[in-house]
Formats: C-alpha cells, sequence, structure tokens
C-alpha cells in the first residue's frame, strides 16, 4: 500500500508543479495540450494528480513552456533507505523534502 500511497503524492506534487507553471506561462491546459501534442484530458488529469507523468510526456511539456524538465520536478526528490528501502521525499525551495511513510514507520 505504501509504494500506491507514494505514487499518489508523485502524481499530486507533480500536478501542482504543471498547474503553477502552466499559469505562469499564461497558457490554457488547451493551448499546452496542443503545443505538447497532447489531448487537453490528459493536461486536466495530470494537473489533479489522477495520473503519473510519464517521462517523454515531461519532456514534451517542459519544452512546449520552454522550461527544464526539473521544474516541474520542484520538489519531489528520492531519499535513499537501507538496502532497497527508499522513499520519495517531497519539499519545497527553502523546507526539506518530508518523506512519505506508511503507518509501520516504513
Amino acid at each position: 500500500m505504501l509504494e500506491r500511497d507514494q505514487t499518489l503524492a508523485l502524481a499530486a506534487r507533480f500536478g501542482q508543479n504543471l498547474r503553477r507553471v502552466r499559469k505562469r506561462e499564461d497558457l490554457s491546459q488547451e493551448r499546452l495540450a496542443k503545443l505538447a501534442s497532447l489531448h487537453r484530458t490528459e493536461i486536466s488529469f495530470l494537473e489533479k494528480g489522477k495520473r503519473a507523468c510519464r517521462i517523454d510526456t515531461l519532456v514534451r511539456l517542459a519544452g512546449a513552456m520552454a522550461v527544464p524538465p526539473g521544474e516541474l520536478l520542484d520538489g519531489i526528490g528520492w531519499v535513499p533507505g537501507p538496502e532497497t528501502e527508499g522513499t520519495f521525499a517531497f519539499g519545497s525551495g527553502s523546507n526539506p523534502p518530508r518523506q512519505v511513510r506508511d503507518e509501520s514507520g516504513r
């Protein structure tokens, strides 16, 4: 269940970043979709965190808005754990990333 929670949190954070950058660039979802060769509903699903972004879509979106791909990943990181148990971490500029853990502390 932890992996699903992390994926949902990751998709939500990416969606927040996408919406923030799109609005800053004064683009509608429809215009961004055309520039990125995507369907407008794809932009909506990504912004709402209903879909995780694929790397090819990330590159299209960043290119369409003329921003570095990393800007859409702002505040998203990976915190290695012992052996193969790492976790995604979320934070912003001056705030350290917070780890997403399940109820057992993992």
